[in-house]
């Protein structure tokens, strides 16, 4: 099996991608909104997928987030909250905020399972930080790490219930970042102990199945190569302090803070680290180029993978989706009748 999520180009699967993938095998595919027609289409799309491989449990991931990242969009699909409005919540009502988080990912999980997706890139436990980038900005859940973990822990939680694996990001932290790590490296300079806030709500959370890396360089940790390319930052940040055992993904190595061409930032993430690399954006160059480049999926990683995909379950009570909506805007309504 070929350490890759790869992107796919269209609503179905074209000749040279299905010859591809099955020769390839990668761990898995991520949907972009180019993949994304209506539920029957992408049904059908995912289905494809898992006939490709024989794997019925395949791991098929999204960002579905809510707020301004959605891949699956009205009116077919309708929109959900950013993680700033349970933020919101949590400074007039913890309790209720942490319910709300949990209702809304699994109301969100049970559109997902509805068409075959399998892993949610969700939620950002990224500590949201004053004068950052806005590139993580209302899609944080908070700037306190206490709080952040409390509702990323929800997230998780709901996610499963609703039948879909979720995703910690952007480890071991994007939220003080000053530059948008999809036009360029952000660097961050603050101390180690400084840093201690950004790993706390990861090292809360640890048991995660899956993670994703930043690409950020931490000059208190490895002053040349950002998070995903650096052994340091991998091995003795995220295994060691906070203690990550899951799943480690990068993020998409076509972003454009990584240097190199595609499949050498694949082979520098995997060198470091890391468990899979994510590729984007289905040029078929690249991904031949990493499938030549990357070794087999290590037994180790295989092991995280199986452990995350049977990670998720679909709960037995208040699993109807419209009850799962009502209880979220009951509860966030709150807020808005607090502020």
């Amino acid at each position: 099996m070929t350490p890759a999520i790869f992107g796919l180009s269209g609503i179905t699967l074209t000749d040279d991608e299905r010859a591809f993938f099955r020769e390839a095998d990668p761990v898995g595919y991520i949907l972009f909104g180019r993949n994304v027609a209506d539920r029957a289409q992408l049904l059908a799309l995912t289905d494809d997928l898992r006939s490709l491989h024989g794997r019925d449990r395949l791991l098929i991931s999204i960002d579905q987030e809510g707020g301004r990242v959605a891949r699956m969009k009205p009116p077919e699909w309708e929109a959900f909250p950013p993680g700033e409005a349970f933020a919101r919540l949590w400074q007039v009502a913890p309790a209720s905020a942490i319910e709300a988080a949990r209702a809304n990912a699994q109301a969100l999980a049970l559109d997902l399972a509805e068409v075959g997706v399998t892993v949610d890139y969700l939620p950002l436990l990224d500590v949201r930080q004053p004068e950052a980038h806005d590139v993580i900005g209302d899609r944080a859940l908070g700037n306190e790490p206490m709080q952040v973990a409390a509702l990323g822990r929800a997230v998780l939680d709901g996610l499963a219930r609703g039948g879909v694996t979720g995703c910690v990001k952007h480890m071991p932290g994007h939220g003080r970042a000053g530059a948008d790590s999809h036009k360029e490296l952000p660097t961050v300079e603050a101390s180690e102990a400084e840093l201690e806030t950004d790993i706390e709500p990861f090292r809360t959370l640890a048991n995660a199945p899956i993670g994703m890396t930043a690409h950020v360089r931490y000059l208190a940790w490895d002053r040349t190569n950002p998070g995903t390319t650096s052994p340091f930052v991998i091995n003795e940040i995220i295994r060691k302090r906070i203690g990550f055992t899951g799943l480690l993904l990068t993020d998409d190595i076509d972003m454009e803070a990584l240097d190199g061409t595609v499949p050498e930032r694949a082979e520098r993430a995997l060198a470091a680290g890391c468990d899979v690399v994510l590729n984007c954006w289905a040029k078929m160059g690249d991904m031949t180029g990493i499938a030549e480049r990357l070794p087999a999926l290590s037994s180790e990683a295989a092991d995280r993978l199986a452990a995350a995909l049977n990670s998720a379950h679909v709960g037995r009570e208040g699993s109807e989706r419209a009850h799962l909506i009502a209880k979220r805007d009951s509860l966030l309504d709150l807020a808005r009748n607090l502020a």
